[in-house]
């Protein structure tokens, strides 16, 4: 039902985002709709819609009384500086379009798969709207047994095609971080949080490397690369924090600010040689280890 329902939210956004400034009256929206769900659309139906697209992904759909067409005020909020609101969208929006096309374009589109991404994230998401406290049996990878906690979930993060939940555990008194892959039940109870004023997950997380709530200040970190890897990290930096110091034709050097911990490091690792990390000293220490303990491994 949640999913359904998510469905119909992301294809209302997309609906107005094609529309453009000229937006849609409302008969237009009702042919478009039964043309799609083979449904009659009411007022009553469209108004609950948009405010559930308000309150979901903070998109207000608008309508112009003097021409009584509906319209999203600016959709470059959507595609371009919202890039959370927008992953959300293009990604529910692409996940329909192959479910409705699987036979058509059968062998044609291949994707990879996020074992975590599909049994919890809707019910998740339904317990943050409301502000609703779930339960759940979680398994860790170096437990035989599971764990029963009882989460407050202020936020939702994906990090290397794993979905994972911030929430406050009331069993550990403190803010933890949870993957929906090891989670083997989840629950929502009847009872409600408030949640923190001002918490924002991307603040939570803007020293941080992947899923590790910082505990302790960031640190500046300087790497070289190839000028070809370059290429890949402007693309696709490794933090938000990425800063191109110099290049000399040669190499590129770079620099973020982050928390260091055991993910960066294997991070770093990935790119072989081809990736050189100049600053903090002990940073440097720990790759070379990492890299003379997998070259023993392979010595002939």
């Amino acid at each position: 039902m949640v999913t359904e329902l998510l469905q119909k939210y992301i294809w209302l956004v997309q609906t107005f985002i094609r529309a453009g400034e000229n937006g849609l009256s409302l008969g237009e929206i009702s042919d478009r709709w039964e043309n799609r769900f083979d449904s009659t659309y009411s007022r009553r139906t469209f108004n609950n819609h948009r405010e559930a697209v308000e309150e979901v992904f903070g998109i207000r759909i608008e309508c112009n009384r003097s021409t009584s067409r509906y319209f999203i005020g600016s959709t470059d909020d959507i595609t371009d500086d919202n890039a959370e609101t927008a992953w959300l969208i293009n990604t529910f929006t692409v996940n329909n379009m192959l479910s409705l096309g699987k036979e058509r374009l059968s062998g044609r589109v291949s994707v990879e798969d996020i074992p975590s991404g599909h049994r919890h994230l809707t019910s998740i998401m339904e317990a943050m709207t409301e502000n609703r406290e779930i339960k759940i049996q979680y398994q860790k990878y170096t437990s035989a047994e599971s764990d029963s906690y009882t989460l407050r979930p202020y936020a939702v993060k994906e990090f290397a095609k794993r979905w994972y939940i911030v929430a406050y555990c009331i069993e550990r008194k403190g803010l933890r971080v949870y993957g929906l892959d090891r989670i083997r039940h989840l629950e929502l109870t009847g009872e409600s949080f408030r949640m923190p004023k001002n918490f924002d997950v991307d603040e939570l997380f803007s020293t941080s490397f992947g899923i590790y709530i910082p505990e302790e200040k960031g640190r500046t970190i300087t790497f070289r690369t190839s000028p070809t890897d370059a290429r890949f990290l402007r693309d696709l930096p490794l933090h938000s924090s990425q800063r191109e110091i110099s290049s000399d034709g040669e190499s590129v050097t770079f620099s973020i600010f982050v928390c260091p911990n055991k993910a960066l490091v294997m991070e770093f690792c990935k790119y072989g040689s081809g990736l050189e990390v100049l600053s903090p000293e002990d940073i440097r220490t720990q790759i070379a280890e990492e890299h003379r303990k997998a070259a023993e491994k392979y010595k002939i």
